[in-house]
């Protein structure tokens, strides 16, 4: 599964693909305005932490996906344990 996650703090970047990479999803994380995220693709999840990202992000990241099937998962936090939460409803259980 593949996983984009836009926003968060630019310190927790290598912890939140860690924790995706133990979900065995790969990532791609996106903590500033940057002209790539237009291009990302389109993935199966995609993870807004709103509470630390521009409304200018959340528009370019969800006009990049429409017309796709990527599922949208907006958390309030950028904290780990909302990262967890959301690949556990998303993903399942760690094997």
């Amino acid at each position: 599964m593949s996983v984009v996650i836009i926003g968060g703090n630019e310190c927790m970047e290598r912890r939140y693909r860690d924790l995706c990479t133990a979900y065995h999803c790969k990532s791609r994380v996106y903590t500033k305005l940057h002209r790539d995220m237009q291009n990302f693709g389109s993935p199966d999840l995609l993870i807004l932490f709103t509470g630390e990202m521009s409304h200018k992000m959340v528009h370019s990241a969800l006009s990049s996906i429409r017309g796709t099937n990527t599922r949208v998962a907006r958390v309030g936090t950028g904290s780990m344990s909302a990262l967890r939460k959301v690949l556990e409803e998303h993903v399942g259980s760690m094997k």
